[in-house]
């Protein structure tokens, strides 16, 4: 009886990972699809023999590929990976962190690889495409007066720049997101079948290390010191690491807050409420700055 609701329950999950594959061809659903199409592939990889995974698998792509074409295969195989790698994780009984470290890179790498295949195979290249999308948009505005008489080609080539520089973001916020996301849906569902997939760490336990605040410091001097404008290696990587720095003391401003609810006992809303204004507003990261530097949270301790 439990080898027949394994096999049905597996069939269910191949059914959903194809369901998702075909979803891709529909505009706008394919953007929410793709932030869960990972979890019936890590399910099934962590539950199934690998031949039986392969077998799987090999169903779901076919059919998406007599339905949709390559782009099904081209679309499959970046998420299969990812999947794999978290699954594989997950079956090793690897620690949270670890695992969802793992599959930040591996999507990253992918994202990076297609990039580059995209522009060598079928001539098409990301920041060719961004440009030619904003220069066309603010003509066509342009043509219409619907453009401030302020706005003058620098302040198209300044932005166009922007939006070019914050490439490398992007790709670690999506692939992050994708994670968490993969993670807090797989998870809950993999221990229950019995499968000890380890939890983070408790939110009022994130702390990053006191000399991350050095190296935050030498960034912030290093961005002062270097030009906003062009294409240099340097003003790229402080254009994407100065916001990213900010992300992780937001995330430590959070742990703050999540503590200090812990030993006063807050009601748990008030948390996550105070956690949603630091997501909204950047600069409360300044907490988390001065939560990894000085030892402020022995004064909410309980005595």
């Amino acid at each position: 009886m439990n080898g027949l609701k394994t096999g049905v329950k597996s069939i269910l999950w191949s059914a959903a990972a194809l369901l998702l594959l075909l979803a891709i061809a529909v505009p706008l659903v394919n953007v929410l699809v793709s932030a869960v199409m990972m979890v019936p592939m890590v399910i099934l990889y962590a539950t199934l023999s690998r031949r039986a995974f392969s077998l799987h698998m090999a169903a779901v792509y076919a059919i998406g590929a007599v339905v949709l074409g390559p782009a099904a295969l081209i679309v499959g195989l970046f998420f299969l990976i990812p999947s794999v790698v978290l699954g594989h994780m997950y079956r090793k009984g690897a620690p949270a962190r670890k695992a969802l470290t793992a599959v930040v890179l591996t999507l990253l790498g992918i994202s990076l690889l297609e990039l580059v295949l995209a522009d060598a195979w079928f001539d098409f290249s990301l920041i060719h495409e961004i440009r030619s999308v904003i220069t066309d948009t603010i003509d066509s505005l342009d043509g219409e007066g619907l453009m401030p008489g302020t706005w003058t080609a620098e302040v198209t080539e300044s932005y166009i720049q922007n939006l070019i520089h914050s490439i490398p973001m992007a790709l670690i916020a999506v692939s992050f997101l994708f994670t968490i996301i993969v993670h807090a849906i797989a998870a809950p569902i993999l221990r229950r079948s019995g499968i000890a997939v380890s939890k983070l760490q408790q939110p009022r336990k994130w702390m990053l290390p006191r000399i991350f605040v050095l190296y935050y410091l030498i960034v912030l001097l290093a961005d002062l010191a270097t030009p906003n404008e062009g294409t240099s290696f340097m003003t790229v990587t402080l254009h994407n690491l100065v916001p990213l720095m900010q992300l992780a003391f937001s995330i430590q401003a959070m742990g703050f807050f999540f503590f200090i609810a812990h030993e006063r006992r807050w009601n748990k809303a008030i948390p996550v409420i105070l956690s949603v204004i630091v997501a909204v507003f950047p600069p409360f990261s300044l907490i988390g700055v001065l939560d990894a530097a000085f030892p402020i949270r022995r004064a909410f301790k309980k005595s």
